[in-house]
């Protein structure tokens, strides 16, 4: 398992004489204030670097807030970062990123939902005649808010079922334009994939290629390690909750307006936040008083630290919540990895705790919700089906049913962890030759 500073001496290989090279430009890091969007990025190059040793990469970054920044660059020093925007004539705003697109081989586009940052992949192709590569995305139709959306989301089976009915003209022009004039397009879920296919896209690689998140090993254990010792967790004596809302209240986030949208998805959240948590609350109760075992409640994403006490430990019976630690702060992925890798498993509404915990060889479960996009999907797409469910579909008894398979089989689950990560780390081979392919076309 890598730490930020074995990485940091990874992809040290000569090139042959003859040829530059190979220019990466990186469109990732969407976000800071979720520790699945940070990873994103670190995933993505440790996949490139460790099958394409010898390229030169370059980040365009969304927003590298919460310590991101010194993350990446102390973990990858060779890493170059080009900040900036489109100008009103859809060209770089700043020397730097104007630079990289001159010098740049191929833009690829980071893991995200729905194809994040598409208009520049637009003006990149056609501002440079370059390829474009797509690494790991969800292009979700249905829910979500917009025309045709469903603002109440559904079971993976509906989203699946309803983005195959939709006409095969659904996709925006632009989207067509690019996607069709993509080198490769690797969606992090099927139902993505298929979604593309009916829409008769003329990408020539239109395939499963897992989130990029799973590309990262990175860990932080000297922080980690003293954390679980400062709190007295154990290894293989707690498991890690995470909670999430149905629909993240950006505006507190960003500290920006309320809008109408708005006031809809709290609306959603006020309605379903108490009951898609008790089944939580009653899963860990029943792990507490069924193991004697400790719990972790942390966070995902930043507003998650006080919604994790609020909704997950205060209200546990008293018997409980002494066995129950709160972590208080937000944290970076490393540092999360470290910890979720000496937990007995991970339950978490929230989709990207998971991929941290099953890359580090734990057993991980993801509790979807239905407002979330389709790349729930990929956890059945790579062979976790069984630790993927529905909150509408299940109840405390029916979560606790399967952690207990894993408490009392722990080296059959972390087999099977093992298993998922054997097919990822091929998959991930994969969208690695295809992208040296579209670099030498």
């Amino acid at each position: 398992m890598l730490t930020r500073r074995d990485f940091s001496s990874l992809a040290i290989a000569a090139l042959p004489p003859t040829r530059r090279a190979t220019h990466i430009l990186l469109r990732s890091s969407w976000q800071s204030v979720n520790i699945g969007d940070i990873g994103h990025t670190p995933g993505a190059l440790e996949i490139l670097w460790r099958h394409i040793p010898q390229a030169e990469i370059t980040l365009w970054p969304g927003k590298l807030g919460h310590g991101s920044r010194e993350f990446l660059l102390k973990a990858f020093p060779r890493l170059r970062i080009a900040e900036g925007s489109l100008d009103a004539q859809d060209q770089p705003s700043t020397p730097e990123l104007a630079r990289a697109w001159r010098e740049a081989d191929l833009y690829l586009s980071g893991s995200g939902s729905g194809f994040p940052a598409s208009h520049h992949a637009v003006a990149f192709r056609r501002a440079t005649g370059k390829p474009v590569g797509v690494f790991g995305v969800s292009t979700d139709p249905i829910s979500g808010f917009g025309a045709g959306r469903q603002p109440e989301g559904g079971t993976l089976a509906s989203l699946r079922a309803q983005a195959l009915a939709l006409p095969p003209d659904h996709l925006t022009p632009e989207l067509r334009y690019i996607i069709d004039g993509a080198a490769f397009f690797f969606c992090r879920d099927t139902i993505s994939r298929d979604y593309l296919k009916a829409q008769r896209v003329k990408c020539p690689v239109v395939e499963f290629g897992p989130d990029a998140q799973l590309g990262m090993t990175l860990r932080d254990d000297a922080r980690g390690f003293a954390w679980l010792a400062a709190h007295g967790l154990e290894a293989g004596r707690f498991i890690c909750v995470i909670p999430r809302l149905r629909y993240t209240p950006y505006y507190r986030v960003d500290g920006r307006a309320r809008t109408p949208e708005d006031d809809v998805r709290d609306a959603i959240n006020n309605r379903t936040t108490e009951k898609d948590h008790a089944k939580l609350r009653d899963a860990i109760v029943r792990y507490v008083r069924n193991t004697g075992n400790k719990v972790m409640t942390c966070a995902e994403m930043t507003y998650q630290v006080e919604m994790a006490k609020q909704v997950l430990v205060d209200p546990l019976p008293d018997d409980v919540k002494p066995k129950v630690v709160w972590r208080d702060a937000y944290w970076l992925p490393d540092e999360a990895a470290s910890i979720y890798s000496k937990a007995e498993a991970v339950l978490s509404v929230e989709c990207h705790s998971p991929l941290i915990a099953l890359t580090n060889g734990v057993p991980a479960m993801y509790v979807r919700q239905p407002t979330d996009t389709c790349k729930g999907q990929m956890y059945r797409d790579f062979g976790a089906g069984d630790w993927l469910m529905e909150v509408d579909g299940v109840d405390g008894a029916g979560i606790w049913s399967r952690l207990e398979s894993i408490h009392r089989r722990p080296s059959q689950a972390k087999a099977r962890a093992a298993s998922i990560q054997r097919d990822v780390a091929s998959r991930q081979k994969r969208m690695a030759e295809v992208v040296i392919q579209a670099t030498r076309a």
